[in-house]
């Protein structure tokens, strides 16, 4: 017998909206993509309400100007009450505050317009104007974008990540721009938070992988780096992860706690590995071309939004990994053996990964060196401060 999450039921009536959508903007295409992050949580428990005061923040003064009015979509690859979906909504309404309600943002959550690869392509063809994208899922297109998949390249400190994430020249100017040659416009960069894996085994060492089948999102990297670690990989939406995992087709799996949680993983896992290795990285984006027809102050509009919602996102993905692992760890229901790594364990996994990250910077077709480079010393010195 299958067992369903809940969230994943409600997932899968929604999506069959995906035909007319993409019939509409012409989509269809296959891309390679990856599978968004997962996180749970109520929408009475998402602070995005109650802790903004939505029109103002530290992004810089407001954008000037009257609005004509327009109305938005702003897609995210999670569902209500999960991080990405709080952000869009919490990102429309500082939006309709500020321009006195002439422009309205319309949040929806994963499935409502297909899986994230299919959200992604929408977005580049101008079938959204905003959307919320994970780089596994674009990683074909955009190889640098897979940056973000290497293991213990970035700090572990989450907010030395989130601080980089917002200020890297290499990565808000250098590797924006080749976000822009595939009609995608970055806004911010921001983090959801450390990955964790779960498994039916638990995983306290690189050789732990060996014969395990690893979900992966739909990037090159990702096979090579667990492929160094002696797993298979296989490439899953998220909307199929849980009866993969329940039936056992796959054995193991990686997102940030909250979205373990949230998605029910846990549920059909008896372990969970604290590894540190790595980020989930998400990026909030518009339409280029569309970016592009706008007016001045609705470009500066977009821009400072983006801007303030940094500490604000940081905050909620704090909140809600710290209530994930929390509700894991007390779910007596669907025990959960939650193994944190200690310095020597890490040590030997980071050792393993050290190959691909060079790899990923001489082998793999279209990526730049250079940025790579300017990547790698930019964190060096915030490290270093």
């Amino acid at each position: 017998m299958i067992i369903f999450n809940k969230k994943y039921l409600l997932m899968l009536v929604s999506i069959f909206a995906l035909s007319l959508v993409l019939v509409a903007c012409g989509g269809g295409d296959d891309s390679e993509g990856d599978s968004g992050s997962e996180d749970t949580g109520s929408e009475e428990e998402s602070g995005s309400e109650e802790e903004s005061d939505s029109g103002s923040g530290d992004g810089g003064e407001e954008a000037s100007g009257d609005f004509e009015e327009q109305e938005w979509r702003f897609i995210s690859e999670e569902l209500q009450g999960e991080v990405q979906y709080e952000y869009t909504a919490e990102f429309g309404k500082r939006i309709e505050e500020k321009t006195g309600g002439a422009i309205t943002v319309e949040p929806l959550e994963y499935g409502s317009l297909g899986s994230e690869v299919d959200q992604a392509q929408l977005l580049q063809q101008g079938g959204v104007e905003l959307a919320v994208v994970s780089p596994g899922f674009v990683g074909g297109q955009i190889p640098d974008a897979q940056i973000f998949s290497l293991h213990y390249f970035f700090p572990t400190d989450q907010e030395l990540v989130q601080e980089i994430l917002t200020n890297s020249e290499a990565i808000n100017t250098d590797l924006a721009a080749k976000y822009e040659e595939q009609n995608f416009k970055p806004l911010a960069f921001w983090t959801e938070g450390q990955m964790a894996w779960t498994s039916n085994v638990g995983i306290e060492s690189p050789s732990d992988w060996e014969g395990l089948n690893m979900r992966v999102q739909e990037s090159p990297l990702m096979r090579q780096t667990y492929d160094a670690y002696g797993a298979t990989v296989q490439s899953l939406s998220w909307g199929e992860l849980y009866t993969a995992l329940d039936r056992e087709t796959v054995d193991a799996q990686e997102n940030p706690i909250f979205f373990i949680e949230s998605a029910g993983f846990h549920e059909v896992q008896d372990t969970m590995t604290i590894p540190k290795h790595n980020n989930y990285v998400a990026m909030t984006a518009v339409n280029n071309d569309w970016f592009n027809s706008l007016d001045d102050n609705v470009k500066e509009l977009l821009q400072e939004t983006a801007a303030e919602m940094q500490d604000w996102v940081f905050e909620e993905q704090a909140r809600q990994n710290d209530a994930g692992l929390q509700a894991i760890k007390d779910d007596t229901e669907n025990p959960t053996e939650v193994i944190e790594l200690n310095e020597d364990q890490i040590a030997e996994f980071r050792e393993a990964a050290e190959p691909v990250h060079e790899y990923y910077r001489n082998e793999i077709d279209g990526v730049d060196a250079d940025l790579f480079d300017k990547l790698k010393a930019e964190i060096e010195e915030y490290e270093n401060q």
